[in-house]
């Protein structure tokens, strides 16, 4: 039997955090970050590029995290009668979502390194510079960071389409083995 397989149909308690924190700092991710390439410079445009680099850096941290649990405690299996095919897109598109969460607060490290703005997490710790100041290689860096989000949106739609086709069209448990486990036949004073 292989190492990785696991028999249970939900996630763990662990994985489920993990999974809806990233969702959730990445969402205020792409809010801040619309929100600031729109405005003129300002200092409130500085204070949203710094809350958009802690972000990044919480969720690269998050994402270590993440994988190093999902390590430890596999994935559920998928349904036996899913099509190979399905299988293999799922997986792929599992493996592109984690690399986006680890490539694209890379890349905005990257660039702000090149553009010579040292980030300094939570405004406490900073972050060594990866590259010298290079204003050219900023520039495409910083053209890089942009169309990985572009592809991240799209990747993201996609898992959110396919799980929504899962549940309502395939009538499977794919999307709920990642939702919060909940009893509905449980009363209040047991929930409590």
């Amino acid at each position: 039997m292989n190492k990785h397989y696991t028999p249970f149909t939900q996630y763990t308690t662990i994985a489920k955090i993990f999974h809806w924190l990233i969702t959730t700092v990445i969402l205020g991710l792409f809010i801040i970050g619309f929100t600031m390439t729109e405005m003129e410079l300002s200092p409130e445009k500085l204070q949203y590029f710094s809350w958009h680099k802690w972000a990044g850096v919480f969720v690269f941290l998050l994402t270590i995290g993440r994988l190093t649990w999902r390590f430890f405690h596999p994935a559920p299996s998928l349904p036996e009668q899913m099509d190979k095919r399905i299988k293999l897109l799922a997986h792929l598109g599992h493996f592109a979502l984690y690399a986006l969460c680890l490539v694209i607060p890379l890349s905005g490290w990257l660039m702000s390194s090149a553009k010579g703005v040292q980030t300094v997490w939570l405004g406490l710790w900073p972050i060594p510079d990866l590259l010298s100041r290079d204003k050219l290689l900023g520039n495409q860096l910083q053209e890089l960071h942009e169309a990985l989000n572009w592809v991240f949106i799209a990747v993201i739609s996609t898992h959110i389409l396919a799980a929504l086709k899962h549940h309502f069209i395939d009538k499977d448990k794919i999307l709920v083995r990642m939702l919060p486990k909940f009893s509905f036949s449980k009363t209040r004073s047991e929930i409590v």
